[in-house]
């Protein structure tokens, strides 16, 4: 059984589609599809089933890809064991919110970049569900999550803290003077909020739902670096994570609210799948993001 077969299988599976492997891969489809055959006939069983040019894993299939995942994590392994390299190469690919996405290529990547500039890494967002399911498929090294806490014995947590979100608004806003503000006191002011079933905004609506209350927000947009401006400009309210409205508050151009009620629990999660091979290039992601977030956390306290 040939391992490049047995890759050319573990990429159709994980992406449901020979065109997307072959293109992942570098080679044609024809290429693809005869190395399935190959590994068809050795195995003397179907591995997909090809209805209407959609394909999904046979029951066989199924099994083979969990050994097929397996094999080559520990194929790679071996290789990185017994010829390391001086310098560590390779690809990591993260998903994160779209907030986390920017606080890390804003503040950290060009300082990644002088420590492994031969590190190739590629960001993409998605919320946590999907994130989720594509470390389960394996198109994911990583995940970067920021919503409520996490636990499950099919992944590792590298790095986990209590994340600070807050109500912010422009610092010239009467609600800046208030104290002990709860969420009802809010409902009727003009909201910008991330899009609804995003991370802690996802939070923030559960815990709404709770108390059988909504919020109807005025705009919905991804990008967070929008939002603060638009905050800055003196227009509403919203919901965001300490480490996008920094610098703005620092800088007395927004507030954030004494909202006493309710208490809203997120959580910074960084984590992986257990049966993920650990290469040296996603092993020092890993460690650069865990000393980078510690350094943050001693300059925010020192």
């Amino acid at each position: 059984m040939e391992l490049r077969n047995l890759h050319s299988f573990q990429q159709v599976a994980e992406k449901n589609s020979f065109t997307a492997a072959a293109e992942a891969l570098g080679y044609s489809q024809s290429t693809i599809s005869f190395q399935i055959r190959q590994l068809e006939e050795e195995l003397g069983c179907r591995l997909f089933e090809r209805i209407n040019h959609n394909i999904s894993l046979t029951q066989e299939g199924l099994e083979l890809l969990d050994y097929a995942q397996r094999m080559l994590r520990l194929t790679g392994e071996v290789k990185e064991k017994l010829h390391p390299t001086g310098e560590i190469e390779g690809f990591v690919h993260i998903v994160t919110p779209d907030s986390i996405c920017e606080a890390m290529m804003m503040t950290n990547y060009a300082d990644f970049y002088r420590h492994y500039p031969k590190i190739r890494l590629k960001f993409s967002t998605a919320d946590t569900g999907d994130m989720f399911r594509m470390l389960d498929r394996n198109e994911a090294d990583i995940i970067h999550t920021l919503d409520s806490h996490v636990y499950s014995p099919e992944y590792i947590i590298a790095r986990e803290e209590r994340a600070k979100v807050h109500f912010v608004t422009a610092a010239g806003s009467p609600l800046a003077k208030r104290r002990n503000l709860s969420i009802e006191d809010l409902l009727d002011e003009p909201f910008i909020l991330t899009e609804k079933g995003m991370s802690y905004r996802r939070v923030l609506d559960e815990v709404l739902e709770k108390r059988s209350l909504r919020l109807t927000p005025i705009l919905e947009i991804g990008r967070t670096d929008i939002i603060v401006a638009t905050l800055a400009k003196g227009i509403g309210i919203s919901f965001l994570p300490e480490l996008v409205t920094r610098q703005a508050v620092q800088e007395g151009q927004l507030c954030y609210l004494d909202v006493t009620d309710p208490e809203i629990d997120i959580w910074k999660q960084l984590i992986y799948h257990r049966s993920k091979w650990i290469s040296r290039s996603l092993r020092a992601f890993i460690d650069y993001v865990k000393q980078a977030e510690f350094s943050n956390e001693e300059a925010q306290h020192g």
